[in-house]
Formats: structure tokens, sequence, C-alpha cells
């Protein structure tokens, strides 16, 4: 649920006419697509964050910030719910049965956030936002402090950091990435789309699991019976009206004016949160302002990590598989998420890599070593920022807005909330319509390269992991290839990839093998 893939912008026109291979020629467009450069600055931001040199200005940035920060806010609540409780009974519990508090889960989940996005946007130059992925916290609740302390389940997380930090340092990371086929990365982009629009769909109830039958379906028995989900309708709606009448700004407008509609709906119709007795409330977030709206952040978790002792405590060999783990789903979650991304902006070259790339992959590492060290999970680039793209942001600049506004929510909390789920799920939705454009990029005619690219876009949304689309894709990239006689397309470096792909696949049958 990282509204969560993880990919935007270019403000519906823009995308429609990028050329079917963006180049760095792009980053002269502006958000509208008239193709035009936006008046030269000497102002310092200007000069250091390159604004007018990628085809935006101010404004833009600083909305594009924004609307980043409000379709990420979420993680502030989300976070503490996954890791944390208000006491040993709410809240997951280790193998020693300790626990994280919510309210310190919370402070450090916007505390990291805020010091990584800014640093990211400060160092990497792009419009990405950092924050606890979805994807980890969970597996670290659900499995690994089944088997390690809170603690020790952290310093695995450091651990994993700091490797895919010295994969990003030696170029390591880069040369895999160059290495994959410019179809492959555009087929990452369309999965992508298709994941965090299906993630919408999920996050508003407009698609739910079934009991019986087939695993989703549309609403409540195929009808949509919740305000909740008639507002997520909404918000779609007036996004993408506002998005295809190049309206400045759309999708933020729309964000806005839907929040003001769900909290008028909240306080009409009193729906409260969703439960089981209340299927039809509002998913995480009631778009409603009560009691105290600031707080002073606990941050006693700051470095509460055990580096080592999940090693003493269950073995080296299974210590070493959690972290494999860790590893391999950071590192090509990230990647594919920043492919997508960079394309969405227009800055990536006909290769698919972008600018500071190598700084970009440091500095993402940092935030998982980061997120361990406090305590609220690795912290990586974050799909949403697709929606400060789509807004128009095309540097860091906006990230340091995001960032600045992350560090200001640690004391705001109840602000962060007031954007339900529902209205952030419709700006995803939007966005993912946005990112389809890069399916011109792949050509369907060649089977060898079709169906790769097939699987790597519908693994993503329908295994709701990102790192699951590039596996299949790559493994069945190089075995088909090189079956039909073209294994030289094959680089070397994807043959690697893809051997640690099948052991990633196949690490629980490995794990009971070897007794681990």
């Amino acid at each position: 649920m990282t509204i969560l893939d993880n990919s935007a912008e270019k403000q519906a026109a823009l995308l429609s006419k990028t050329s079917a291979e963006p180049t760095a020629a792009n980053e002269t467009r502006t958000a509208s697509g008239s193709g035009k450069k936006p008046p030269m600055s000497n102002s310092f931001l200007d000069r250091f964050f390159q604004i007018s040199k990628r085809g935006s200005t101010l404004a833009r940035e600083f909305r594009g910030g924004l609307v980043t920060f409000f379709t990420m806010a979420y993680i502030v609540i989300l976070n503490p719910l996954i890791l944390g409780g208000f006491s040993a009974e709410n809240a997951p519990t280790d193998v020693a049965g300790g626990w994280l508090s919510a309210a310190q889960v919370g402070a450090v989940t916007g505390l990291t956030a805020g010091v990584m996005t800014i640093v990211f946007g400060l160092v990497a130059n792009l419009p990405f936002g950092l924050a606890a992925g979805l994807g980890i916290n969970s597996f670290l609740a659900v499995a690994v402090i089944q088997e390690v302390t809170w603690p020790e389940a952290m310093g695995l997380v450091v651990i994993n950091g700091i490797l895919i930090v010295i994969f990003g340092a030696t170029g390591l990371r880069s040369a895999i990435f160059r290495a994959v086929p410019k179809e492959l990365k555009a087929a990452i982009t369309v999965g992508i789309g298709l994941f965090i629009a299906f993630i919408g769909f999920v996050d508003s109830g407009f698609v739910r699991a079934t009991t019986g039958g087939p695993p989703v379906q549309l609403g409540d028995n195929g009808s949509i019976t919740s305000i909740p989900t008639l507002v997520f309708i909404i918000g779609m709606l007036v996004m993408g009206i506002l998005v295809a009448r190049k309206i400045q700004g759309g999708l933020l407008i729309g964000i806005v004016a839907t929040t003001v509609l769900a909290a008028v709906a909240e306080a009409v119709f009193r729906i409260g949160p969703g439960s089981a007795d209340n299927p039809g409330g509002w998913h995480l977030n009631v778009p409603v302002l009560a009691g105290q709206l600031v707080s002073v952040p606990d941050l006693g978790l700051v470095g509460q990590f055990d580096l080592f002792g999940s090693f003493a405590r269950i073995g080296g060999l299974a210590a070493t598989m959690l972290v494999f783990t860790l590893v391999f789903t950071n590192f090509f979650d990230a990647m594919g998420t920043m492919t997508g991304l960079a394309k969405s902006a227009g800055v990536a070259h006909k290769d698919g890599t972008f600018p500071k790339l190598k700084s970009a992959f440091i500095v993402e590492g940092m935030g998982a070593v980061a997120g361990g060290a406090t305590s609220g999970s690795s912290n990586t680039v974050y799909i949403d920022s697709a929606a400060g793209i789509g807004e128009g942001a095309r540097t860091g600049l906006a990230s340091v807005v995001t960032g600045l506004l992350f560090l200001g929510s640690m004391f705001f909390t109840p602000l962060t909330s007031v954007v339900p789920l529902e209205v952030a799920a419709a700006a995803l939705v939007v966005v993912g319509a946005m990112m389809m454009a890069q399916i011109r990029e792949i050509k369907f005619t060649k089977f060898a390269i079709a169906l790769p690219a097939f699987l790597t876009i519908v693994t993503m949304p329908l295994t709701y992991s990102i790192a699951n689309g590039i596996g299949v894709g790559f493994i069945s990239f190089a075995i088909i290839s090189a079956a039909s006689g073209k294994i030289k397309k094959v680089h070397p470096l994807m043959w690697v990839v893809t051997v640690g792909f099948i052991i990633y696949f196949a690490r629980g049958p490995i794990n009971a093998l070897m007794g681990a």
C-alpha cells in the first residue's frame, strides 16, 4: 500500500506529448506541455536546483512538494499502526514480549522521512519523497519479530541499508540498472502505474476482496454503497477534469476540494472510521479536526537497535536469509520506483538512467540505515511522489518542501490526518493513468520482449509488489531470450540478477532444506 507505485506527472498533456523515449531534452518542457522554457532566473534556488533548466518554476516546485506530502502523509498515521500500539495487548510483540509505542513510532516516522527527503532533494536533486516502506515494515511486524526482538529486527534493517549503500557507492547498483533493457524499464513504469492505481482502488473501497467467487469485486457485491467510496469517485473525476483541462495545480486543487467535501460528508452523516462493525467508514483517516492539534514528539526510539543481536539469537544462516530478503525487496523496489518517477518527470535519458543516478542510489540506501537506526523501518523512495511530479515538480526543491512538511508533521499529527485515504487514493488513480503513456515504448510485436514486459506489468498489481514484478520480468526475459537464440541480448549482470531472483522466490523451500 504504498500509496501508494509506486509515478506521475507532466500534467496530462506533458505525458501525452512526451516522445516515446524521454531524454534530457524533455527537461526543458513545462508541466503544461507547451514546450516553452519558463523565464530564466538568476536566483540561488534556481541555479542550485536547475529549476528553469528543467522547465519548471518555483511555484510548481513548492506546489509539487505540497502535493507529494499530502499523498504521503498517511504513512505518519499508518506506520505506527503497523509497527506499534498503545499497549502490549494491541501492538505486535516480539519473541521477548517487547513492543513499540505508536506515539514514538509516529514521531520517528516523520523525523526520518523529513530528514531523508530533504537530503535526497539536496544531493540527488530529484522530486522524490522518502518514507518508511510499507512492504518492509509489514514484513518486520508479521514475520521477523516472530524470531527476534524489535531492536534486533531494526539492526537487520540497518545492515540491509549498509549493503545497499555499498552497492550504490561501488557502482554495482548503477551497473545493474544500465543492464536492464529499455523495454523492461518502460514495463516497470507501466506496471507501477497500474500498481498505484490498484492501490488507490483498494484503499478507497472501490475494489474489495471477496470470500467466495472472484478474488476481488466492485464495491459491495458490485455496488457502490459507502459515502467514502463515493467521495473517492467524485475526487477522481474532479482531478481528472482539472488535469485534462490543463489547470495549473489541478491535483492539489482536487485534493483540497475533495477533502472539504469529505469533511462536510463526515459532519452531516457521522460516518466514522471503518471497522468490521462499520464497513462503510473512512479508511485510516477520518476528515475532522478534533482535540489537541500540537504535541511535542517523543523521539525515544532513536538509536534503539541491536546491530548483530539477531545473529546470536537465531544463527548466522537464518539471519543472513532475513537480510537477503530485506536487501532484495529494498533494492529492486526502489530501483523500479525511481525508474518510473524519473520517466514521469521527464529527466530520464534514452537508456532510462537519470541525473545523479549514483547519488540517488546511495542516499536511498542511507534511508534504510536511518530507518533502522530510528526504529521506524527502512525508508525508501515513494511512488506517491508521482502526484507531486504530476503537479509540475521536476527538481529536488520539491523534495525539500516535502521533507520540511514531514518534520512539521511530528508536531501537527492531527493536521496530517485530515486528508482521508480515499482522497489520496483518487490522486493515485489519476497519476497511474498518466504513467500508462510509457506503454508506447514496448514493442509488443516482438514476443520475446512482449511476454516479459506483460508479466512485469501485471505481476506488480496482482502481487502488491514492485520487486516481484521486476523479478518475474527479469527471469522470463533471460530464459526466453536464451531459448529463442538471442542470448547475446542478455547482459551478464542480468543473468546474475536472474539467479538472485530465483533464489529470492525460492527462499521458503531453501530455508526449510537448510533448517533455517
